[in-house]
């Protein structure tokens, strides 16, 4: 018992110590502390295919997956969620299960309850919606229930620009699903998305999360990534790729609740220009060998306002230790 009490002696006094160094500080202490809150709380992203309500699915059924979809979430503390093949009964089951999170976004049939939805979830004791709103991924983007180009099915993007009540980053968060079926209705809603972006952004950071039907080798993965539009938009950056610490967990998102497929990573979290990434995992958690669904979850801890004001571009300022498990 005696080690315990040293270190908590140790601890109470370290604490004390810096309590004194902070009132010696002044101003300045506390300045610094501020600073330091303002850029250094990373929020968790996640991109999660939740597979449809389809009682065909036999076990895998949703009724026996929900409970276990949302203590993932609630798990790896996820602060925004893109989710998609969201059913409303299925939006409504998960929020049973995560107390104090909110929602935004549309059925894709009729702009309102029917069809899929790309919902955003948050979590919303941390952030807070100031706007949202849902196009569809057609020539016609403002036309609810559009199909566009060779596609299968509607096909829409929900977004919401958020505040953190933490840092008070504001940055926009778009969240889609490409269509199965039709390679040019993959490409075209890529370029759809990007020419909007620079509207929707308003000089904000961005971050992205889909399911796109589309690896890193697909055209529509490259109209995502690559060049720079007339407006002086950016490309966005795949969060795997530009994350500070190594990848976690697979290469692949898509199992189709068997065994995870090589080289079918079609699931993203995106980042504009100014977002830092902590870390990125594909996770492939199993309960008595059932996923959780046909796709992984993809997660990204990140600071959307890594440099300069929030919402705003500047030089860089990330403190040290401001990395932190998802």
């Amino acid at each position: 018992m005696r080690a315990p009490r040293r270190v908590e002696r140790w601890w109470y006094g370290a604490l004390l110590l810096g309590g004194l160094a902070a009132c010696h500080a002044g101003g300045r202490g506390r300045a610094t502390t501020t600073a330091a809150a303002a850029v250094g709380a990373p929020l968790t992203v996640m991109s999660f295919n939740l597979r449809y309500d389809n009682p065909a699915d036999g076990v895998n059924a949703w009724p026996n997956r929900r409970d276990r979809v949302a203590g993932v979430i609630r798990f790896h503390g996820a602060q925004v969620v893109g989710v998609q093949e969201a059913l409303a009964g299925m939006l409504r089951d998960l929020d049973t299960r995560l107390p104090g999170y909110a929602r935004v976004g549309v059925g894709r049939t009729d702009g309102v309850a029917r069809g899929e939805f790309s919902a955003i979830l948050y979590d919303s004791t941390r952030v807070e919606a100031l706007a949202s709103g849902t196009f569809w991924l057609s020539p016609t983007p403002d036309v609810v229930g559009s199909r566009g180009w060779d596609a299968a099915l509607e096909r829409i993007a929900t977004w919401a620009r958020f505040r953190d009540r933490v840092t008070g980053c504001t940055w926009v968060h778009v969240n889609t699903h490409f269509d199965h079926v039709g390679d040019s209705a993959r490409v075209e809603s890529a370029r759809l998305i990007r020419r909007r972006l620079g509207a929707l952004a308003e000089g904000r950071p961005l971050t992205m999360t889909g399911d796109f039907n589309a690896n890193p080798s697909h055209p529509a993965y490259a109209a995502l990534t690559r060049g720079t539009l007339p407006d002086g938009s950016r490309p966005l950056r795949d969060a795997l790729d530009v994350t500070v610490t190594p990848h976690f967990g697979p290469l692949s998102t898509w199992n189709a609740f068997k065994e995870i497929e090589p080289d079918r990573r079609i699931d993203f979290v995106f980042v504009s220009d100014g977002v830092r990434v902590l870390r990125h995992g594909i996770l492939s958690d199993r309960w008595d060998g059932r996923f959780l669904s046909d796709h992984l979850p993809v997660v990204a801890a990140l600071i959307p306002c890594a440099v300069g004001q929030p919402g705003r571009r500047g030089p860089q300022v990330v403190p040290q230790g401001s990395e932190q498990l998802f």
